[in-house]
């Protein structure tokens, strides 16, 4: 096997490592250059990711109470500047979990956001926490894997959340209706769009990006069964293809890349989550070569979608070359190829 960066028409590594966007200077040190997080320049990265650029724009524009515009319309009425989506960001960018407004919002959306009943994350709050009928699959996942991130997966409100996507989480192709009851017959339509006949890949893709964030020796029997289901179910769609025409693309969108995608998906990040799990499929090799043929010659890679002028800061510019897009993609390929 050729090795990963003979698939690069040039080297961009030292592009990533300037210093105008510490969050990616920092995942360049130690995902690419496996930099161990006691080395000098780690260290000086993550500080500066608090200190300058996106986080700290956004964490200035923070409510008291750990949120951002109002406490309760903290998903729908003020998407994407809302306090989910600033969460999710900040997770993204590697914001230190130890900073006191971080703490805040982590607290806030446990207090708000989770089912208390079933450990799930709803979009609204009900009388004690989110309400038990407007949970989202989704949702769950990528509040899970904000707060995995932020050092919470042993509070058992994360467990428990955890808990709930090894039990409910799954993963038909069209061939039978979900079950009539709890959580499947709530939301949008009786729970059609994340529970129909073909399972809402969005809601596979943000749980099994939950669980990849957890350690493998911490990984319980039930959640690495749940991570191979997950994973068999978006090899079986060959990442982003049709699973009963793979000559065909489940939706465009996915294989134009984006950052950040909040509850949306692509192709990248599908293949980001299978390489961190550690897996090296002939399934995915189409969407590894996707990711070869949209590098320029200076293999930098563009912002194809984006959120900006929607969310609390623009990140990038579509149309552009990404340091983000770029890293993902050297990170995909340098994990595929090793």
């Amino acid at each position: 096997m050729k090795k990963w960066k003979s698939y690069l028409n040039s080297d961009p590594i030292d592009w990533l490592l300037e210093e105008n966007n510490p969050s990616v200077r920092y995942f360049t040190l130690t995902d690419i250059l496996d930099k161990d997080q006691n080395d000098d320049e780690v260290k000086e990265a993550q500080e500066k990711i608090m200190a300058e650029g996106i986080v700290p724009k956004i964490l200035n524009k923070q409510k008291t109470g750990g949120y951002w515009e109002t406490a309760e319309n903290f998903y729908i009425r003020t998407k994407y500047k809302g306090t989910i989506w600033q969460f999710i960001v900040l997770s993204e960018l590697h914001a230190d979990s130890n900073d006191e407004k971080i703490q805040k919002t982590c607290e806030f959306i446990l207090q708000n956001s989770q089912d208390k009943l079933s450990g799930a994350f709803a979009y609204y709050s009900g009388e004690n926490g989110g309400d038990h009928n407007k949970v989202l699959a989704c949702l769950t996942g990528n509040m899970l894997w904000s707060l995995i991130r932020f050092g919470y997966l042993g509070d058992s409100r994360i467990q428990k959340g955890i808990d709930w996507i090894t039990k409910y989480q799954r993963f038909d192709d069209g061939g039978k209706r979900p079950p009539e009851e709890w959580p499947y017959n709530v939301g949008s339509k009786k729970g059609e769009a994340c529970w129909g006949t073909h399972t809402c890949h969005m809601a596979v893709v943000k749980n099994l990006k939950a669980l990849a964030e957890i350690p493998p020796d911490k990984r319980s029997y039930d959640l690495r069964g749940t991570i191979n289901k997950a994973a068999e179910y978006m090899l079986n769609h060959h990442v982003y293809k049709q699973s009963h025409n793979l000559d065909a693309v489940a939706k465009q969108q996915w294989v134009q890349f984006g950052f950040p995608l909040f509850w949306k998906i692509d192709a990248l990040e599908v293949l980001d989550i299978l390489t961190k799990i550690g897996f090296k499929d002939d399934r995915m090799k189409e969407a590894i070569d996707l990711i070869v043929s949209k590098q320029n010659e200076n293999s930098r890679w563009i912002l194809e979608k984006s959120f900006n002028g929607r969310m609390q800061a623009n990140i990038e510019q579509k149309g552009k070359e990404s340091k983000w897009i770029t890293l993902f993609a050297l990170r995909v390929l340098k994990r595929f190829y090793s």
